[in-house]
């Protein structure tokens, strides 16, 4: 698709204040109603100029739109960033009254999960009370801290109007208690702390969505930790006692007798300690020592004569 600069639609600054935005709004509606315009493409330029301002009259979408727009030229090949959806809410501060399904596929892979969910602007006149959108962000922590629990800081921006009427992303800095055995996807609501309300109204709500970070060996699978365990040809054989880790602390695993690189063994009750809680699958994988002496070498034949097998034989080799 191809990308739209809204600024240049409606032929003001990229720092233009929120006042701005709308005088230069209604100057261009005027002149390109379909109903008193004489314009060629009164009707297509219209529903540009309305697409255009359903974007930078609210500071949310604005403040979004600006992240992906710093660089970029009107009319460009454009598609959106992967995680597009997963960084932003886009509640919406409002509608112009323009037909959204109407607007453009650029604006509907950026904003139309806003346009079909969002809420509307009071009716001209009101007065009373505003609550604040509820806000949307990731959250990532460590595997040890969804086992334990704890407190992290974490910094959001939040796009405000300033004095001059410009759109600013104001920081803010968060201290957020990590239930002890959350789960990635789940979500944080910390009350009063998404927009700000207006006229006297409550400010929204935050909600942090739980996103883990890599581990070096462990992998949540919901409630359940997996780990692909590393051992030994004869501590596989002979089924022997291993000290295995987990996210408690390490265990001793006793295997069963002939185990198989890829079996897997549970240990449970040793996942994320929810309600209830999870296990931990080991899959293990067993690893061949290297052949380096002539000891080495002579053991492996000698293991070759007395414990003949053809691993291939179920392929019929």
């Amino acid at each position: 698709m191809e990308f739209k600069d809204y600024y240049k639609i409606m032929g003001v600054s990229r720092d233009a204040s929120q006042e701005d935005i709308k005088r230069a709004y209604r100057k261009l509606a005027r002149k390109y109603h379909p109903d008193v315009s004489k314009e060629r493409n009164a009707e297509e330029r219209f529903k540009e100029l309305g697409e255009a301002y359903e974007v930078l009259k609210d500071p949310e979408k604005r403040a979004a739109y600006d992240q992906i727009a710093a660089g970029r030229q009107h009319g460009e090949r454009f598609t959106p960033p992967p995680d597009w959806a997963f960084d932003f809410d886009f509640g919406g501060g409002g509608f112009t009254g323009s037909d959204a399904s109407g607007f453009s596929d650029f604006f509907d892979s950026l904003f139309g999960r806003a346009t079909r969910g969002g809420r509307r602007e009071p009716r001209s006149g009101w007065t009373g009370p505003l609550s604040g959108q509820d806000q949307y962000a990731n959250i990532y922590i460590s595997l040890d801290e969804a086992f334990s629990g704890g407190t992290q800081t974490v910094t959001l921006a939040s796009p405000e109007i300033d004095a001059k009427g410009r759109v600013v992303n104001k920081t803010r800095t968060l201290n957020v208690k990590i239930p002890k055995g959350v789960k990635e996807g789940q979500r944080i609501r910390l009350s009063g702390q998404g927009g700000s309300g207006r006229l006297g109204g409550t400010a929204g709500d935050l909600y942090l969505e739980i996103r883990f970070k890599p581990h070096p060996f462990f992998r949540a699978e919901g409630a359940d930790i997996s780990l692909e365990l590393p051992v030994t040809p004869w501590e596989a054989a002979l089924g022997l006692t291993v000290p295995t880790p987990t996210l408690g602390g390490k265990v001793e695993l006793k295997l069963p007798p002939n185990s198989q690189s890829g079996q897997r063994l549970r240990l449970k009750g040793r996942g994320l300690p929810c309600t209830p809680p999870g296990d931990q699958i080991v899959t293990l994988r067993i690893v061949i020592p290297e052949a380096t002496t002539a000891e080495a070498k002579s053991l492996y034949r000698k293991m070759a004569e007395v414990m003949p097998m053809n691993p291939r034989a179920h392929m019929g080799a």
